[in-house]
Parts: structure tokens; C-alpha cells; sequence
């Protein structure tokens, strides 16, 4: 997630949650340099250090990326694993495990893996509703991988421990380049995939999908199907399913099951029996197994194997209640009450256990439920970890919760303690909060909030939040002033003042910590002691964003000043945020000047800052000020110097790289170097949502229209206008062009005044109503309407009290743009001599300041005009509208020859060879091999071609190159 001056004032990118207009100077993540952090641990940590410090932060990680160990003995399921296996060409790019719970899907997943190791690496992932976070996703996917090919995802992990802006694709194309340089053959397994719920994450897999090399194929367990293109893949032949059905243990593998590996010895009509009865289900099958040995080995003698299978019947779910109660009946006392104790815990470890059942023994009983196969599963080779079997938990859970459900609350208490003093936060918020400690909860969510931030675990922040009652979190700064942050997310800004207020009333009175700070939470502590101290200028900051979106431009600045009068010197963002603020608050004013120079400023403390990212983000707002002030000129300095910066950074693309494109390319259409802007514009469209600011995604659509507009295409303009517009987010910057207008002057071109008319009537805007600077764009087409429904004096008039306004302010762009549509007024209203003087004044404001489509885009008209004025003009003027009118005549450029020159003299002999292998079937150390070059090298090779071909991913550059020609 972007947070930066820019985006504390317009914009946040956020990768898990859906955005809003709102989300405007979100805090977390704010003082985070991303890009200073990704050079911190790219260039100075080797990948060992940052897997050590991985695992100093999450210490049950290495119980999700272990492969579970077969048992001494499975029932074989070659039936199955025979449909998955491949010979030496590429695997199915999904293999989906698809099944309800219990059918085993972890269990033949893990079997297939543990023979599939001999052909090919496998990546193991075993996820866990956490992972819908997809900042924690993507930091698993890739330290899984690594588990595999420790060189892959280097610099994708690296990216997500700087935190900051990086989008998600930039750290899937880090990680994809690395699995096709580096990896050979490759399965990622995805257990438990039912759990994730995050679109986010769903989009990171089809992303993932799209783009795997084909040696490296995606392995998924889950109980439903997934949200990905599960039908595009079955049509290309690239999606192998395993269903409940398959899975269902026919006659002989229960057979097998229940006498070979339970030790039964049931005759043959028994097994058909209970095969029947559970329908192949393998945990009913384990379950009765269990229950029916008890009966063979009862020590009176009274066992009735064959009474007990006779009587065995009912669905799945009577069935397991039925059999829970045998098996949990048969136990010791004191296991019984171990099991249930332990049942709140996700992950059982044994100094855990014994905080919850006070014994001293947890290892030792651990080991002796996983010898008596009763429903645990180790999770690490050095059985330190174990999870129950999920049915089992379960039904634990229920029978817990029915017989003694005032334990309930003690036992995940006690797991909430021991989690917190043994540094794992955030399974100890989770206990906590299910503990019903309400102020122990909250003092937990408290010491990972700065945490949560740097990690971008934003989604699980906000619903531990919204967890707790609302008199704690009034009750708690920090927790208020996060509670209003997360209804700006949602965009209700009339619910964001009352928690902001609550926050500020308990600023000196924050309650004391329930915890007992241990050597592993002195970090965590210190770390809310900043937040606190910094609290009031985000507070401030957070009340400037809310009045922006309200169009309160003295509030807004009045917020914004307070917020820096209160940060301190090295609050970077609140600082960059407060002056930011003033800027746009200036500009919404119509104060261009002064919204140059202090948005200037704050620019200029980002780049001090060393805030790369954030400098040239805010760089597309200072643009577009400059061409309000009428200066596209400067507006295209701006940028090409940005862009210069941001293709010279090292490292992956930066977020904004793809918006300074666009805005380039609308600079140079507005230039009328057409091919120019087309070609900017193709490069932001390959870059892609992940080098371009959420509250930016509308601007690719609004130049394409414009240029396509530009070209005669004014069906084309329209379409790309309907595409843009939902995609617009108010609230982040003044909509001085709001895109309804601009649709409505492409309606005036086509003819179609009934639309452009319902358009005015839509907007409430009239010729009487007086001339504002947010109201200037509207007026402005306003008055391209009354010009074509034959009103040019109502048109005159309007646009003499905009020019009355703008000429007192220095609206130098729009005296311009009104002047020439005082001359396309009055050449309706048959006064040639007025229209003459007001298009030469026009041009001679506007020809020199770069505006060439702004004149030529008024279509026949004012090529009318314009020719008028080349022949009849004094010199200064006639050239003027010769350069335009030449503009106009100007043929678009052909398609591009089938070779490049450029790029052909830009890579070396060497990197043309690898191009040219790039675009065969051979992974990358085959690939190496083949040029006798180490992997590392050849990694090398493919950055620079890359670099050069303005690409990011293998396809890419094939698909460039066979543009241009190389291959």
C-alpha cells in the first residue's frame, strides 16, 4: 500500500481491500520509504539473513512450508497419481484437489509430492485464513519457493520486507523471472487454498497462473472451487482435477486401509460394509477404524467387531458425532481432558499445551496422540508443531463448548498469554479476542499496529478492530484514530469525525497495559510509544483529507497547517501530508500560483527525503498544476524528468512509472505528437495496474480518449470515457475536469445535442451562475453547447464573466481556452473581424505555451478560422496558425518497420542469443546450459534485455521482440 505526500493526500493504493475515494492519507505504511528499504535489503542483506530474520519474526512459518511426511505406510493411490504424472516435457500448469472435508486431500497431496520429488522441486505452503492478507500471502508464497530454489525470490522478498508501495504483480514478475531463470521443474503446492477469502490474493494466483513458466506448475488442495479461470484452463488443456469422487476409497483401498494399516483383520462383507455405509469417505473410514478396534480389543471380552459395523449408519455428519464419542469415550481420563483443553488451538506446541492444561508433559502426550493415530498431525520433521485433524478439532470444539463452556474463555486466556510472551502477536490477538478480554485484546492489537503496517497486513487489522466493543476503542487513541482510518476506507466520511474526536479526547488518558512487557515484546512497545507520540499530527492529517472530500477547502487547510505545526522534524509524513494538503487546497481554490509553489515544496522534501516513489507520484499531481496554469511546456519538463529518474532507478518498476506515461503521452498529444503519445501509452498498458496509483487507473482511459479523439475516433472517445469513469475516485485531488463534461463536448462533435444538453440538466449548471474554478471546465463546455444550439451571445456572455475570473486569478489556461471559444462564437454569429482578434490573441497565449489540440480539436470550425487567419494575419499570427493547421494536415506516422534499428544496435550479440532462446521452451538452466554461462549470468542477461525492450516478464519480451523484428 502507497501512503506518501501524495498519497496522504489523493491517493492509496491498497492491495487487499477494495478502494475508495477516501482512503486519502491512510497512515499505514506512511513513514515507510519503500524504496530506500528495498535498496536497504536488497543491497545489503544476503538471502540467508533475510530468511533468518524472516523466521525471527514468524516462527511457526516453518510448520506451513514443510511437506508432511508420509506415513510408515499410505494405501497406495496410483489409480490417481498415474493421471498426474508427466514425462520429461511440461506438467499441467493447475492441479486442482478439489473435495469436501475429510476425503484426504492434504493427505494425496503430500503422497503424489513425495514421489513427484524425484522428477521435480516442490514448494509446499500450507495456508491458514491469515493468508487472505495478501501482503503475508505473497511473503509465504515466496519463502516457500525458496525452501525449493533458495536463489528464487531474492529481490520479490526483499520488496515485501521494505513494505511501502510496491504493487503485487511487481513481486510476482520479481518471482516468475526468478522460477524461469532459475528453477528446473517445479510443483508450488497450495494446501487448504478454501481458506483464503481475499479477492486480492485470488488475483494474485490468477496472475500467477497467467504467467508461470512451463516448467513450474501450481498444486491447490481445497474444499471448494477456487475463483480462478478454472474454464479458460480446462479448454487449453492445462487444468488436471482430482475430485471427491476420485478420491472416495473404492473396495480394495478400504480393504487395505482398515485390515493392512489399522490392523482389523475384517472379513471381507465388513469392509464392503463399512465402504458402503461412509461411501469411500476416508475419515469416516479412520474414524469407525478407531472406534471398531476399541471393540475388538475390549478387555471383558465383549467385543463385537461385526455387531458394531452392522449397527454403524447415518450421514457424514451423525456419523462423526457418533464415532467422536466412541473414540473420545475409550480414552483415558487424562487424555480426554488433554484433547479437549487443546481443542481452541490451531497449532498445539508443548509448552503451549501446558499452559493450557497445567501438566508438564505436552511433548510427550503430543507424541503419544500421534503414535495411538489419534487425529494429530506433525507440521515440522522435528514434531515440535502439530495441528489436530480439522473434523476432530471440531468436534472437540462442540463437545468443550457443551460441557464445560466456562472454560471456554480460561483456555484461550491462557493460549493469549503464552502466544504474546513468546513473541507470535498475532495468534495471541486472535485468542485474546475469542477470550472475550476485551482490554487484553485491545492492548495486543495495540503492540502490532506498527508491525501490522510495515507488513501490509491491513485487512487483518481492521477486522480484529471491528471485533471490539466501541467503549474500549473510544477509549484508546490509537485504536480510535485507527477505527476512523478504516472508515475512510469504506468511504463514509460522516462516520470518520466522531472516532477522530474520541481520539483526541483520550490523548491523556490511555489506559495502562494489561501486559506485563517481556524481553520479546520490548520492540512491539517501543514501536506504540512512537505511534502514540506522533498520533496528533495524523489526527490532524486524517481531518484535512475528510474536509477535502467534503470540497471544505479552509477547513482542509486549517487541518493541514495544524498537522504540521504538530509533527516533529523527522515525521516525515504528516509533514509532506500538511503541506501537500495546503497545495491542493490552493488549487482547489483556483490560487494556482501558490498551489504550484507548495506542492513544489512538498515534492521537494520527498526528493530530500530520498522518497523516490513518493517524489515522482507527486510529481503527476504537479504536472497537472502546471497545465492548469496554461504551461504544457513545463508540465512535459516535468515529466521527462521524472520518467528519466524512474527508468535510471534500480531495482523493480516503481508504482507510479506507468502514470508518468500517461501523463507524457497527454502532455505530447496536446503537443500533437500523436505517435508520441500513442507510444507512452502502450507502455503504461503493458506496465500495468502495478506501475500505476489506484486513484490514477481512470487517466490511462481519459488520454486514450483524447488521443483516439484526436485521430477522428469519436465513437472510440466515448467508449473509453464509459470505461474511465467509474474508475475515477473523488476525494483525492480537485476534479477540475470532470469526465461528464468531457464526455459531453465529444457529444457536441458527434452531433448529438440532446445528450449534451441532458448533460447540463444533469449537472445543474446554467449561463447565469457565477464563474468558480472548480466550475470552470463545466462552463467552459457549457459554452461549446449554446455555440451549437445557436446561442453564441448566451455563449459570449458566459465566457466574459469566466474571463472577468480568470483574468484576476492568472488562470492563464483558461483565458485561453475561453478566448478561443469567444472567436468560435462569434464566427457563429457571422462577426468575423471579433473572432479574428480573439483567435489571435488565443494563439499567441497558447501556440508558444505548447496547446495545439486544444484549437484543432474544435474540429471544422476552427480549421475555418484558422485558415482565415493564415492568410489574412500578421506575420506572428499567421505562423501560428499555419503550425496548427500544418499539425492538422500532419499524416500519422506508419507502422513501424519490421526491424528496429534502435533496438537492434541497443542489445549486444550475446543478448540478441539469448533473446532468441528466450522465446523457445527451454527453462532457464536449461537455457544456461545451452550458452555454458552460469544461471546467475543468464539472470543478468534477461535484466539488461529487460531493461532495454521496456519489458518485465519472459513473454513479454519475446512478444517485443517479435514486434520489432529481433527474433
Amino acid at each position: 500500500m502507497r501512503v506518501s505526500v501524495s498519497g496522504a493526500m489523493y491517493c492509496c493504493q491498497a492491495d487487499d481491500r477494495k478502494a475508495d475515494s477516501f482512503e486519502a492519507c491512510l497512515p499505514p505504511g506512511s513513514a515507510v520509504d519503500d524504496v530506500a528499504a528495498i535498496q536497504h535489503v536488497i543491497g545489503g542483506r544476503s538471502s540467508a539473513e533475510r530468511t533468518t530474520a524472516y523466521a525471527e519474526r514468524m516462527s511457526v512459518l516453518g510448520t506451513k512450508l514443510h511437506l508432511p511426511s508420509p506415513r510408515r505406510r499410505l494405501v497406495s493411490r496410483a489409480r490417481i497419481t498415474d493421471q498426474l504424472r508427466v514425462g520429461g516435457g511440461e506438467g499441467p500448469r493447475l492441479v486442482l484437489v478439489a473435495a469436501p472435508a475429510g476425503f484426504g486431500k492434504t493427505t494425496f497431496l503430500a503422497q503424489w509430492l513425495a514421489a513427484e520429488r524425484l522428477q521435480r522441486r516442490v514448494a509446499w505452503l500450507a495456508l491458514d485464513p491469515g493468508d487472505a492478507d495478501l501482503g503475508l500471502f505473497l511473503t509465504h508464497l515466496v519463502a516457500a519457493i525458496q525452501t525449493a530454489e533458495p536463489e528464487a525470490g531474492v529481490d520479490a522478498l526483499a520488496l515485501l520486507e521494505a513494505g511501502g508501495t510496491t504493487p503485487a504483480e511487481a513481486v510476482l514478475v520479481s518471482l516468475i523471472n526468478d522460477l524461469d531463470v532459475l528453477a528446473g521443474p517445479m510443483v508450488v503446492a497450495l494446501d487448504d487454498y478454501h481458506a483464503i477469502d481475499g479477492a486480492a490474493v485470488h488475483e494474485a494466483v490468477t496472475f500467477l497462473l497467467e504467467n508461470l513458466p512451463p516448467q513450474v506448475t501450481l498444486a491447490m488442495s481445497t474444499r471448494a472451487d477456487p475463483p480462478l479461470p478454472l474454464s479458460r484452463l480446462r479448454a487449453r488443456g492445462e487444468l488436471v482435477e482430482v475430485r471427491a469422487a476420485d478420491l472416495r476409497f473404492t473396495t480394495d483401498e478400504a480393504e487395505v486401509f482398515l485390515n493392512e494399516l489399522m490392523g482389523l483383520q475384517l472379513e471381507p462383507a465388513l469392509v464392503a460394509a463399512l465402504e458402503a455405509r461412509t461411501e469411500g469417505w476416508p475419515a469416516g473410514l479412520q474414524l469407525a477404524a478407531l472406534s471398531a478396534r476399541t471393540h475388538a480389543g475390549a478387555a471383558d471380552g465383549s467385543g463385537d467387531v461385526a455387531g458394531f459395523v452392522q449397527a454403524f449408519s447415518g450421514s457424514h455428519r451423525f456419523v462423526l458425532d457418533y464415532l467422536v464419542e466412541e473414540v473420545l469415550s475409550r480414552q483415558p481420563d487424562e487424555v480426554r481432558a488433554f484433547l479437549l483443553d487443546t481443542s481452541v488451538l490451531d497449532r498445539l506446541t508443548d509448552g503451549l499445551c501446558e499452559a493450557l492444561t497445567g501438566r508438564s508433559d505436552g511433548q510427550l502426550m503430543l507424541e503419544t496422540l500421534e503414535r495411538e493415530n489419534l487425529f494429530v498431525v506433525p507440521l515440522d520433521d522435528e514434531r515440535r508443531w502439530y495441528r489436530y485433524h480439522h473434523l476432530f478439532a471440531d468436534a472437540l470444539r462442540a463437545r468443550l463448548a457443551a460441557r464445560h463452556a466456562d472454560r471456554v474463555g480460561e483456555l484461550h486466556a491462557a493460549a493469549s498469554r503464552w502466544l504474546a510472551n513468546n513473541g507470535l502477536l498475532g495468534d495471541a490477538v486472535r485468542h485474546a479476542i475469542a477470550s472475550g478480554d476485551h482490554e487484553h485484546a485491545a492492548d495486543l492489537v495495540e503492540l502490532t499496529l506498527a508491525d501490522m503496517r510495515r507488513r501490509r497486513q491491513d485487512r487483518a487489522f481492521r477486522d480484529w478492530l471491528v471485533t471490539l466493543p466501541d467503549a474500549v476503542l473510544r477509549g484508546r487513541p490509537l485504536l480510535a484514530t485507527y477505527m476512523g482510518w478504516s472508515r475512510l476506507s469504506e468511504g463514509d466520511v460522516d462516520g470518520v469525525e466522531a472516532w477522530l474526536d474520541a481520539a483526541e479526547a483520550s490523548l491523556d488518558a490511555t489506559p495502562p497495559s494489561t501486559i506485563t512487557t517481556a524481553v520479546s515484546l520490548a520492540e512491539s512497545a517501543r514501536d506504540r510509544e512512537e505511534e502514540l507520540r506522533s498520533l496528533p499530527a495524523m489526527i490532524a492529517v486524517y481531518r484535512a483529507s475528510v474536509a477535502q472530500a467534503r470540497g471544505d477547502v479552509d477547513g482542509t487547510v486549517a487541518h493541514a497547517r495544524r498537522a504540521l505545526a504538530l509533527a516533529g522534524p523527522e515525521d516525515h509524513f504528516p509533514r509532506g501530508a500538511g503541506a501537500g494538503f495546503v497545495g491542493l487546497a490552493a488549487w482547489a481554490a483556483g490560487d494556482l500560483g501558490t498551489a504550484v509553489d507548495t506542492f513544489g515544496e512538498a515534492v521537494a522534501s520527498l526528493h530530500a527525503a530520498g522518497m523516490v516513489a513518493d517524489e515522482l507520484g507527486a510529481t503527476v499531481v504537479l504536472a497537472n498544476m502546471w497545465l492548469a496554469r496554461g504551461r504544457p511546456v513545463q508540465a512535459r519538463r516535468l515529466y521527462e524528468r521524472a520518467l528519466a529518474t524512474a527508468e535510471s532507478h534500480p531495482g523493480p518498476v516503481l508504482s507510479s512509472t506507468g502514470d508518468l506515461h500517461v501523463g507524457l503521452a497527454d502532455v505530447l498529444r496536446e503537443q500533437g505528437d500523436l505517435d508520441g503519445a500513442a507510444e507512452h501509452l502502450e507502455v503504461a498498458r503493458e506496465l500495468g495496474d502495478r506501475a500505476s496509483l489506484l486513484e490514477n487507473r481512470h487517466r490511462w482511459y481519459t488520454a486514450t480518449a483524447a488521443l483516439v479523439q484526436a485521430k477522428g475516433d469519436l465513437d472510440g472517445a466515448i467508449a473509453m470515457l464509459d470505461q474511465a469513469e467509474p474508475l475515477f475516485l473523488p476525494g483525492y485531488f480537485p476534479d477540475v475536469r470532470p469526465i461528464a463534461a468531457t464526455r459531453a463536448r465529444v457529444r457536441i462533435l458527434q452531433g448529438r445535442l440532446d445528450d449534451a444538453r441532458a448533460w447540463a440538466r444533469e449537472r445543474g449548471i446554467a449561463p447565469t451562475d457565477p464563474p468558480t474554478y472548480l466550475a470552470e471546465h463545466d462552463q467552459l463546455t457549457l459554452a461549446r453547447v449554446l455555440v451549437a444550439e445557436g446561442d453564441p451571445r448566451g455563449a459570449l456572455d458566459l465566457l466574459d464573466r469566466v474571463l472577468d475570473v480568470g483574468q484576476a486569478a492568472g488562470h492563464d489556461g483558461t483565458l485561453i481556452e475561453a478566448g478561443m471559444l469567444r472567436a468560435l462564437a462569434h464566427h457563429a454569429n457571422d462577426d468575423a473581424d471579433s473572432a479574428a482578434a480573439d483567435l489571435a490573441a488565443a494563439l499567441i497565449a497558447g501556440v508558444p505555451a505548447g496547446y495545439c489540440r486544444l484549437f484543432l480539436d474544435e474540429g471544422q470550425p476552427m480549421t475555418e478560422l484558422l485558415g482565415q487567419v493564415a492568410r489574412s494575419a500578421p506575420h506572428d499570427n499567421r505562423a501560428h496558425a499555419e503550425h496548427l493547421l500544418a499539425a492538422a494536415r500532419r499524416p500519422l506516422a506508419p507502422p513501424p518497420a519490421p526491424v528496429s534499428d534502435a533496438a537492434a544496435e541497443e542489445l549486444s550479440e550475446r543478448e540478441r542469443e539469448v533473446l532468441r532462446l528466450l522465446a523457445t521452451e527451454l527453462s532457464g538452466p536449461e537455457l544456461a546450459g545451452h550458452l555454458y554461462i552460469s544461471v546467475n549470468t543468464l539472470r543478468t542477461h534477461t535484466k539488461h534485455i529487460f531493461s532495454k525492450l521496456d519489458v518485465n516478464t519472459r513473454r513479454a519480451a519475446v512478444r517485443r521482440a517479435a514486434d520489432l523484428g529481433l527474433l
